[in-house]
């Protein structure tokens, strides 16, 4: 069995000075909870690149396909009607009339999966409690996460933590690869 160790720091900058030494030492930094952004965390602990532009892109090609396609289904297969003897579905001919039922449908798939993807990446969704390992980590605390898969360093990481500047350390059990 795992342990997830806690360390709660007081000071941002504390923090930012501590995951590089506790890093030197073999420890390694999982993540960091915080009450608002602090720039430059995600270099320290090795954020890969996130694809969340992939994604959205994706939603995007979605629904812009969707938009072509219900266009062409209610100009062909629907309701097909003889406008001044020009082709019903012709882009070259028809550009104006469809761009704005493409470009709304583009938006609304992108904006809705984007919704959709935060909320379930995230855990978010409704039922589903936060793990909370400091009741102030929201207000003025910010915690930083690190596995320790070996028991026997448990108090030597416990320590390393509380003289990189924690004010607490806090120890909880894990299954975790």
């Amino acid at each position: 069995m795992a342990k997830r160790i806690y360390g709660i720091f007081d000071d941002e900058e504390i923090l930012m000075n501590a995951i590089p030494s506790l890093k030197e030492k073999g420890v390694v930094c999982k993540d960091v909870q915080s009450p608002f952004p602090i720039h430059g965390i995600e270099k320290l602990l090795n954020v890969p690149r996130t694809r969340i532009s992939t994604v959205a892109f994706l939603f995007g090609i979605t629904g812009t396909s969707l938009a072509l396609l219900m266009t062409w289904y209610m100009m062909i297969a629907d309701w097909p009607v003889n406008i001044g003897g020009k082709p019903n579905f012709a882009f070259y001919l028809n550009i104006p009339a469809f761009i704005p039922v493409t470009f709304e449908m583009t938006v609304f798939c992108a904006a809705h999966g984007m919704a959709l993807t935060f909320l379930l990446r995230s855990k978010l969704l409704p039922g589903v409690t936060a793990p909370m390992p400091h009741p102030r980590i929201t207000d003025d605390k910010f915690v930083l996460h690190v596995d320790v898969k070996d028991e026997s360093k448990m108090n030597e990481v416990v320590s390393l933590i509380r003289n990189s500047g924690a004010s607490d350390v806090l120890m909880k059990s894990m299954q975790f690869a």
